[in-house]
């Protein structure tokens, strides 16, 4: 073999790693499917909120924790909804449809609409991002509205916003519980590495490494990414890796104490 087609050869696997890296969600167009599978698919034997480990029933109603609290969307707080780690904005914003309209997009009242709607109804890329479950999570209705699409951060001078759940919301930033800032943090890496349309600052992507370094993956959430990987089609490679090594850990910590 010479030494171009060594070169080619050696280059295969990481090729291969490429494409791997840069498939998401191709299978699941609807919303509402998406929805739909991880209430009854995914989170059917953990029914546990993101942030404030609300846990809800079947029908997605609400059981709030002890001292939760709301002063805002009260009625949204009876029930859970599947919330967008990262905003569906985020990257909706860099189609044109988002931005400026489509001519599809006209009500019958003959009125032009842009955004998430004109979005959802013309590009089918959009409809795709939007439906991965990779990056949808239960939370409870008043903490979604109130965390709108902002941005996460750390505001350590802040009060919590929902009494017993410490959530914080402030100037149009949002600072999440420490249990749940891993599963963030490894969504929007998942996200950031999957779609290029998605462009994270790189105050973000420092944040978010931080997060994924210092909260460590655990069993729960190898098995959503299992579960919604077998019914999605494609994987979070940021969390299998964490869990590869997870169990790599694991295994080597037991050696130890069996010696």
């Amino acid at each position: 073999m010479n030494s171009i087609s060594w070169l080619l050869a050696s280059l295969i696997p990481f090729l291969a790693l490429t494409d791997v890296q840069a498939q998401g969600n191709t299978e699941i167009e609807s919303f509402s499917k998406a929805k739909r599978l991880l209430q009854q698919k995914v989170y059917n034997e953990h029914r546990q909120t993101l942030y404030c480990n609300a846990v809800f029933d079947e029908d997605k109603n609400v059981q709030l924790p002890q001292g939760f609290h709301t002063d805002k969307h009260k009625k949204r707080a009876a029930r859970i909804e599947w919330e967008h780690v990262v905003p569906a904005e985020n990257f909706g914003r860099f189609y044109s449809e988002w931005r400026e309209g489509h001519p599809l997009c006209v009500s019958r009242k003959g009125k032009a609409y842009r955004g998430r709607k004109c979005a959802e109804k013309v590009v089918s890329q959009y409809r795709l991002m939007q439906a991965d479950m990779h990056n949808l999570f239960p939370a409870i209705g008043a903490v979604n509205a109130l965390r709108s699409n902002y941005s996460f951060t750390v505001m350590p001078q802040e009060p919590v916003d929902f009494g017993s759940c410490a959530m914080k919301i402030e100037n149009r930033k949002a600072e999440p519980p420490e249990e749940s800032r891993g599963r963030i943090a490894r969504t929007y890496l998942y996200m950031a590495e999957t779609y290029p349309q998605l462009q994270l600052s790189k105050k973000t992507q420092h944040l978010m490494q931080a997060w994924h370094q210092r909260y460590p993956v655990a069993e729960w959430e190898c098995d959503r990414a299992s579960a919604i990987e077998t019914l999605q089609g494609n994987a979070n490679l940021v969390v299998n890796e964490a869990c590869s090594q997870r169990l790599q850990k694991g295994e080597t910590q037991e050696q130890i104490a069996n010696r």
